[in-house]
Formats: structure tokens, sequence, C-alpha cells
């Protein structure tokens, strides 16, 4: 198949016409099987993968698993552990690993079983066969030929991690922001494949004297050479601002570059052909389907109750938001943000902090003032000219695991640094829910925290929501806190916890604000996803079936002849691909959001009703009140007595992880801070202490 977009001259005369007479180029025809082949196994997968997450989220949590349970979760361990902890890779586990090796000895088998076989074909046949060409000059034009197509095969795979709602991650057990480094790894492959595959045919055509021939060649049946030129300038483009020095210092740069994969993918598509094209079409299709499902999710404001905020030497701030009881997420689930008084255009990714179960009716993230983005919604939130201010704001997610299995470990180890602390507050709030409500055993928890000044244990106020009812139901927590303060050598005249400079300010939002609510229901969503990808690709091969047979290639024309443009018959699949997956995915969420709207119109009549005024005075004419301390202060003595504070040095995380695992039973690791912190744990988990009984919790808040 792949033989059908030969661009040379050599080939395009020799074997296009032998393969254009075998192949039909009606849809129902080989063409039709190739896409077919292509795209329906992994869309099944995906469908079927929904399917099981909706079985799957039916199943209540039980205390006490299976030995095939236990001993397959210890197998799973050992592969879990930390193979590689510095480098350019970062912290790679053994299945990382393993499947890191088998997908780079594919590339390598593909090129060379390509070089090979081509080559070997050039030198057996006789002089007349190369058209004129020297034997180099066509090896030059394979080689070229040879490495796009391996670099496609890493563009299959692209944007299966950035599909953040796909339920194919999930199902193998990942989460969006775990799998970002896939997708960094097979974006540099793409490129360094695709700049040489460009390289190897300007040379080319340079030796060949045909440099502005074919730099402007767009062709109307066959390869386009101007098409792949912008796509592959769109790439490099894009490419150039993802190394981490140039994306972590001009984060907006890196941001607004990448929109140019819009640019990439379509002039690819003009370049090879839809059907060529097929190949990455999957993981492109579902990251459609889940990009168009978060812009009808972020289209409307969504109600911004409360900030909790801590004093301005931290510049952090928790933002509650008002839910619907429907919506459900998993500790570490991450909601992206987006401020239009900010930037329209700019989101942005926080740890949601608050338990589904335990708190219903809110959702709460922290967000701590590191860049301008964040640096100005703190400005806007603490200033006191927010009493006048409505905050229109918009969200997309929360995404996160299908679920957490932390009740395995006898003692689970939280290792932060700074704002690092924020997804290990879910996971408090979840052993909360979990002891107080469910009944079960939790692990012992430990926390250890990095702070540089006495005013950065403040984040520590955020482990416990405001309510009377979490601070009875710590009771059950076996919670210790080592929390160092590297910058100070020793302790204040009086404790830091009660000099509690911590504010919190409730707002009335515009009635036009709306709960955060699932995009496709809360009760089958993963049912009404499989419904939309099935349908959506079953209108999609219905309409270009119709649109080939009658208008692309009506009846009477030969099969063989390829008179249409190949760049309008992409285009046209392209625009009923996109209307496809808009119809379906509207269609959907309407009729989700119809019957939901109901019950957000109670709730929001609840919330409004039930506006702490009582015991704080309202600020700003009626749109900001502020907390008394009385109910600020339950949380926090829980937290103080299970603080233990350390001045002017650093944690040692050998001696103290080794401490915990000699207290006996599995000790969970997982690590949430700055990469020297990451690589530290992980190293001390992979050197083989106590047994193993170490086991490394893999989280990915920050690549």
């Amino acid at each position: 198949m792949m033989w059908v977009l030969l661009p040379t001259n050599t080939y395009k005369h020799k074997w296009l016409p032998k393969l254009k007479s075998r192949f039909s180029s009606n849809y129902f025809g080989k063409q039709g099987v190739m896409m077919l082949i292509f795209t329906f196994p992994p869309l099944l997968v995906a469908v079927l993968s929904c399917v099981y997450l909706h079985l799957a989220a039916k199943l209540k949590p039980t205390a006490k698993k299976s030995d095939d349970e236990e001993k397959e979760t210890r197998v799973l361990a050992t592969w879990r552990k930390p193979m590689l902890v510095k480098g350019p890779l970062g912290i790679v586990t053994g299945i990382e690993l393993a499947f890191l090796v088998m997908f780079v000895v594919l590339l390598f088998w593909s090129l060379f079983t390509y070089f090979s076989s081509s080559f070997k074909s050039i030198d057996a046949t006789d002089p007349a066969f190369l058209g004129g060409l020297k034997k180099w000059q066509l090896k030059l034009d394979l080689g070229g030929l040879w490495l796009g197509l391996v670099g496609n095969i890493c563009l299959t795979l692209l944007f299966f991690p950035v599909a953040r709602g796909s339920a194919v991650l999930q199902f193998f057990g990942l989460t969006s922001e775990g799998s970002i480094k896939y997708h960094i790894w097979l974006g540099h492959a793409v490129m360094t494949f695709f700049t040489a595959h460009g390289i190897c045919y300007i040379v080319y055509w340079a030796l060949m004297g045909q440099m502005s021939q074919q730099m402007l060649k767009w062709s109307r049946s066959e390869i386009s050479n101007v098409a792949g030129e912008i796509s592959l300038l769109a790439g490099l483009g894009l490419w150039a601002t993802t190394f981490p020095r140039i994306r972590r210092k001009m984060f907006e740069l890196f941001f607004y570059t990448h929109y140019l994969y819009i640019v990439f993918v379509v002039f690819f598509v003009f370049h090879v052909g839809f059907t060529y094209a097929c190949y990455m079409l999957p993981g492109f299709y579902l990251f459609l389907v889940d990009r168009y499902l978060r812009f009808l999710q972020s289209r409307r404001h969504v109600r911004l109750l409360s900030a909790r905020i801590l004093p301005a030497a931290g510049q952090t701030l928790e933002l509650s938001f008002s839910k619907s009881p429907g919506l459900k997420y998993s500790p570490t689930s991450v909601l992206f943000l987006n401020v239009p008084g900010i930037s329209k255009l700019q989101w942005h990714p926080f740890t949601v902090t608050s338990n589904s179960s335990l708190e219903t009716d809110e959702l709460s993230v922290v967000i701590k003032g590191e860049g301008k983005w964040t640096k100005k919604l703190y400005e806007m939130v603490s200033s006191s000219a927010a009493a006048d201010h409505h905050f229109d704001v918009s969200v997309e997610g929360p995404y996160g695991p299908a679920s957490t299995d932390f009740l395995r470990h006898e003692t689970l180890v939280m290792i932060s640094g700074g704002s690092g602390i924020a997804p290990f507050i879910s996971i408090i709030r979840d052993l909360i829910f979990t002891s107080s409500h469910l009944q079960l055993k939790t692990p012992r928890l430990i926390l250890i925290s990095s702070f540089k000044t006495t005013a950065d244990l403040a984040m520590l106020h955020l482990l416990l929501p405001i309510t009377a009812a979490s601070s009875a139901a710590t009771a059950n927590l076996r919670l210790t806190i080592e929390a160092y303060i590297t910058r100070e050598k020793q302790a204040a005249a009086t404790s830091p916890f009660h000099n509690n400079n911590v504010r919190t300010k409730w707002f009335k939002p515009s009635p036009t604000h709306a709960p955060i609510s699932p995009i496709l229901g809360p009760t089958a969503s993963w049912l009404w996803l499989a419904a939309v990808v099935s349908s959506s690709f079953l209108a999609f091969l219905v309409i270009i079936g119709i649109l080939t047979g009658y208008y692309i290639y009506p009846e009477g024309k030969k099969s063989g002849e390829l008179g249409f443009p190949m760049a309008l018959t992409a285009f046209l699949y392209m625009l009923v691909l996109c209307a496809c997956v808009a119809a379906a995915s509207s269609g959907a969420f309407l009729w989700n959001k119809r019957k939901s709207g109901r019950d957000q119109t109670i709730q929001i009549r609840n919330v409004e009703g039930a506006t702490p005024t009582a015991g704080g005075s309202p600020v700003g004419g009626g749109a900001v009140y502020e907390m008394t301390e009385e109910l600020e202060s339950l949380p926090l003595r829980t937290i103080e007595e299970a603080t233990n504070l350390h001045y002017g040095v650093r944690p040692n995380l050998r001696k103290l992880l080794v401490e915990y695992c000699t207290e006996g039973g599995s000790t969970g690791v997982m690590v949430s801070g700055p990469a020297g912190l990451r690589h530290e744990a992980a190293a001390i988990c992979s050197s083989g202490l106590a047994d193993d009984s170490l086991q490394f919790e893999s989280i990915s808040f920050s690549w």
C-alpha cells in the first residue's frame, strides 16, 4: 500500500500506473478497505474502553483483595519501579522502558527493512530501469521517502496522549497529565524523521537541478510538495518552542505556537492525500472528538463561590466553584481554567484539591502565583476592587485517573516541595471520606513538605475543607506532617499556626453562571462518549461513500481515472469529518444539558440561599463576604497537632524512607515538586532498600 505514494519521477511512471489499474478509486473499493483497516480497529478499542469504564465505575471498593489480586499487584509494582531516573527522558518505569525499547526497535526494524529491500532491488535491476538516474541519486530519493514513512509511524500515535478525556488512556491506567511525556517523545521523533525526510528531498532536487520546479509543485492527483513544505515549516515552528528552556521561560510563546498543529495536520493531509492519512486518523479523530467536547464545556462561565487567600508572600489561593452533585472525579484530577479578564486564549491546569464525595456541591483548586497569569489572578481576587467585579471563569475537565488504589499500602509517604502539596490535598480528603463514610481502614499518611519560609506554612491551611463535619471526620485519619523550613534557622516566638492571616472571600456570581457539570451527563458519560465516537464515524463513512460515488467518482467514470483533484478530495473529507464530529457531539451535549438543566436551577437557588452571611459582614455592596476565623480554625487545630517543624535543614529522604518502610507492610511513595526532588525519591525507591517494600507511585504534574 505504501508504494501508492512514491513521489519520484522514476516510480510514478513505472509503479503508479500498475497500482492504479489494480486499485478501485470508488469508496467501497480498495481505498475504502484501506481506510477501514487503519481506522476501525483503534476506534473499536476506544468504544469498548468506554463500555469497560462505565461498568467498572459501578463497582464498589472492597476492604481486602483476593490472594490472586495481591500477587498481581506485587508483580505490577515491580514493573512500575523507576528504571531510569536522570537524563533527557526523566523518570521512566520498567513498563515504560520496555514499551519504549520495543517501539524504538520497531522504528529501526522498519527503517532497515525499507532501506534494504529497496536498495537491493535497485542494485539488481538493469540500467534502463533507472530512467537516466545514478544509483546513489535514486537511493537518496528512496531514503527520503522511507524516513517520511517511519516518521508517519510516530505520527500515528502522536495525538492519543493529548486526548484528555479519552477512554483509551484511562483503560490502560494512564492520565492525560502523566501521558504528556509520551507526546513529547513522539513529537521529537516525528519532527526528526520529517525534517530528515524534507532535507533529503531538498538535497536531491538541488543535485538534479530541479529545485525551483519541485519546491513549487502542487500536483493535481499526486504528491503536493508545496503542501508538504508548509506542513514541515509549521511543525518546525511548533517544535522550536517545545524545548524545556524555551517552554519554561516563554510559556506564552510555546502556548500560542502550539496552535500551528492545525496547519501541520491540514497540509499534511493535502501533501499525502486523505487515504494515506488514515494511518494517523484514529488518534487525531479521538483528539478531535475530545477537543470539540471541551470546546462545548468551556462556552459557559462557571460559578465561583469563594476564595481562600493566603498571605501575600506566597501568593497562593484556593478557588471553590459550584459543581453538580453528579460530577465525580478521582484524587489528583486536573482542572483547566480560563479567565477572560486575563487572557481569552490561555488555559492553565491546576490540581483539584476537593473530594467529589466529601464536598458534593463544591470543587476546589489551589493556585500559586509563579507566573504572569497566576500572579495577575491573585491580584484580581485579593484586590478590594473584587467586590464590584464578577469573575468570568471557564473550565475544562476535571480529568484524572479512572480509579486510585491507595488502600493497598500500609503507609503512604507523600513528598512535596512548595506548591507541589496540591495533589496530596485531594488524596488526604479522599482518605478522610474513605475512613469516615465507607468505614474502610486507611493507610498511615506521612506528608514531608519543604517550604522556604514560615509564611509558606500557610499552604497547610488548605489540607482540610472548611467545615466542622470534616474536622470530626479526621478523628480516624493517621496523619503526620514533617514540615521543613529551609531558609530560616529557628522558630519564631509564637507558633506560625496562631498567626492566621488566611482570608476567605465569598462571591455572589452572575445568574448566568452555572455549576461545573459533566460534559455528557453524570450517570452514563462513558456510554455517551462511545455513542458519539461510533455514530459520528458511521455517519462519516456513509456521507463520504455517497460523496465519492456520486460526486468525486460518479458512475460511468473509469475507476482508475484520477481526474478529481486530490487536495480538494482531502478537503471535502476533512470537512465531512469535522461536521460529523460536531453534529454528534453537539447532539449528545445538548441532550444531557437539557436533562440536567432543572437540577442545576435548583442547586443555584440552594447555593444562593446558603451564602454564609451569618457571622460575617458583607463587603462592597454584598458581592463578597469575609468569613469569620472560628470556622477557619476548626481544621487548623488538627493540622497543628499533626505537624513537626524543622528549621534550617532539608529533609533527608533516604533516612526517612528507610525508617518508614521498616515499620512493616507496603510503603507507597508519591512525589510532587521540583525535578531534583522527584529524581532523588525515585532513585531511593529503585535502589532496592528494605526488600523492595518502597513502591514509587508515579504521578506527573510538572514535566
